[in-house]
């Protein structure tokens, strides 16, 4: 690379660190300026723009604002305090952010489910949540209804369209509430450092965990994206991405609302009618995860796809070999790829655009970044230390954990899970000097010698599939409850030009065993990301000398027939479980197939 392009990339980088870094510079734990009080500022300084459309509705920032405050008077009326909670358990739509916009105002903390969740997963985040309320739709109702009978403590029900027996109709009751602000002083000993909301993580193990989004964290995420989006008020930002997690609910919503622009919402993703929709709202960004890019992509090509205003895009997990054809193909003028743990304190951007990094910490900006890099013993599933008992940072291009240090400033805090013995597990101790401590990501990177960052993959069993981490015991033990299943061993395999690992399970059945009543089960009992992709069925499973599955050479073995003995089957999207014959391997190798 010639001097003056290291200058020009170097130029870029700070431009788009300062950018962020002076959004977020007046972030502190003990501030009385909440999350809701950026908000309330924007609205006042753009009320007549335009700030939310959906489905053919707009609102202003000002009718936005009045949804909020209606949410906020309705809790006033229930009694519920500060530090209380409500689940909110629906697909995207208008109101969604309002709802959680409008509680923060009365210092309510609203518990963001996962509306792919059903049965055992939506009980436990229900339960670990201690909601005494939750917001429903039509659509997400019946889900909470079947559900029902496994939530320790059932909250009452309150439903956005008809109620029925049981059930509080919430659009009737907003229509009492006032529009207007409530008295700030319900708030007025809450600071920074409290608990905004709680979104839910798959996390390492185990069921979902619920990460405490504080204030302050929150502010991290929609500050920061407003700085380093570079956003503007002329700005529309398509977004398709679910606003129960951060990168849709918070980065993208931040980016917008607190620059005065405005937010294209849509219910869900659609690889289809993605580019229509971009050229009819003149959107100018658009938010991503790697599978959505995938998924574009993939599509056959449209007009479309290259009459758009989009400027940028922004998001994570954007694959190194579809970086070039997104750029190219749909002719996007930028990429800002990023990183981030919802629970955890290490965030990064690639702010110059060097394909397949998901962010940088240049040497001569050390200090400025608390992440680093520590040698990992893959096998044992933890760092490596010295003989002087500290762990060992790794060198330019080395595979090691990224890891986090703990600080007492905002962007340095580790809020963690509700579960503390949880929060605990995640903190490494006596790292690189004695007393000190560090937040583990779980994700294996390599860094060049420019300071560049790449991810190589997650730690252990769990793998992403889909923009969400599935975990394999948790699959594992729902196919353990299914009809003629003795024994399951759940892995993730890579599968040709998919993001992520599909899941595979090698299952050993007792006689009588049907693969169709498998699949009906699967689907009873499992989000559709964490559905096993292919299943195999085996005579045993090979343990180690202490009973813990072998997986590797089941991984090895992947879906490939020839590899394969006995019976082998894929979740075909129509018509569920099928015999996977050479024919079909190969259309999925392929691409093909729409896995």
């Amino acid at each position: 690379m010639s001097l003056k392009a290291k200058l020009q990339r170097e130029w870029r980088f700070l431009r788009g660190l300062n950018r962020t870094l002076n959004r977020v510079k007046s972030i502190a734990p003990d501030s009385e300026n909440l999350a809701c009080d950026d908000l309330q500022a924007a609205v006042e300084r753009w009320r007549d723009r335009p700030a939310i459309s959906f489905e053919g509705r707009t609102v202003s920032y000002a009718e936005m604002d009045g949804i909020a405050n209606r949410f906020a008077h309705w809790g006033k009326g229930l009694n519920l305090r500060r530090g209380q909670t409500v689940a909110l358990f629906m697909p995207n739509r208008l109101e969604y952010f309002c709802i959680w916009y409008g509680l923060s105002k009365i210092g309510v903390v609203t518990a963001l489910i996962n509306n792919q969740l059903s049965g055992l997963a939506l009980a436990h985040c229900l339960n670990i949540s201690g909601a005494n309320h939750i917001v429903v739709d039509p659509e997400t109702s019946a889900v909470f209804e079947a559900a029902k009978g496994l939530i320790e403590k059932p909250p009452q029900q309150w439903v956005l369209g008809p109620a029925h027996a049981g059930q509080r109709d919430l659009s009737q009751a907003l229509k009492s509430c006032s529009q207007l602000p409530p008295d700030r002083v319900v708030r007025e000993d809450m600071r920074a450092k409290d608990t905004a909301l709680l979104i839910f993580t798959s996390g390492t193990t185990g069921m979902p965990k619920a990460a405490r989004i504080t204030h302050v964290r929150a502010q991290l995420y929609m500050r920061g994206f407003a700085g380093a989006t570079d956003a503007r008020a002329s700005d529309r930002i398509y977004v398709t991405l679910p606003l129960y997690h951060a990168t849709g609910g918070l980065c993208a919503m931040g980016a917008a609302l607190l620059n005065g622009g405005s937010v294209v919402l849509k219910k869900r993703f659609s690889a289809s009618q993605f580019w229509p929709d971009v050229v009819a709202e003149g959107c100018t960004m658009f938010v991503y995860i790697g599978e959505l890019c995938r998924y574009l992509v993939n599509q056959p090509p449209v007009d479309d796809e290259t009459k758009h205003r989009v400027r940028l895009a922004f998001g994570n997990g954007l694959r190194p070999d579809i970086w070039p054809v997104m750029k190219q193909r749909f002719r996007i003028g930028e990429i800002l790829e990023f990183y981030g743990s919802t629970e955890g304190n290490v965030s990064m951007f690639n702010f110059d655009g060097r394909e397949g990094a998901i962010g940088r910490a240049p040497k001569w900006l050390r200090k400025r970044f608390n992440i680093r890099l520590a040698q990992f013993d893959v096998e044992a599933e933890r760092p490596i230390r010295g003989t002087n008992g500290f762990c060992i940072e790794c060198g330019p291009g080395q595979i090691g954990e990224c890891i986090g240090k703990i600080g007492g400033d905002a962007r340095a805090e580790y809020s963690g899970y509700v579960d503390k013995a949880a929060s605990e597990k995640k903190v490494l101790r006596d790292v690189f000097e004695k007393g000190d401590a560090w937040f583990a990501t779980g994700d294996l990177m390599k860094q060049d010698a420019d300071g560049y960052l790449y991810f190589v993959d997650r730690i252990g069993d769990t793998f992403r599939w889909k923009g969400e981490n599935v975990s394999t015991n948790e699959v594992a033990e729902r196919l353990q409850a299914g009809p003629a299943v003795r024994e399951a061993s759940v892995y993730g395999v890579a599968v040709e030009g998919a993001e992520g690992r599909a899941g595979m399970a090698a299952l050993v059945v007792a006689p009588g065993f049907d693969i169709k009543a498998l699949g009906a089960h699967v689907a009873g009992e499992l989000p559709p990301y964490a559905q096993p992709l292919f299943v195999r069925i085996l005579p045993e499973l090979e343990t180690t000398g202490t009973f813990k599955q072998r997986k590797m050479d089941l991984v090895a073995d992947g879906y490939d027939p020839a590899k394969v003995k006995g019976p082998l089957y894929f979740h075909d999207p129509k018509r569920g479980y099928v015999k996977l014959t050479k024919a079909v391997h190969d259309k999925i190798a392929g691409g093909l197939v729409k896995v």
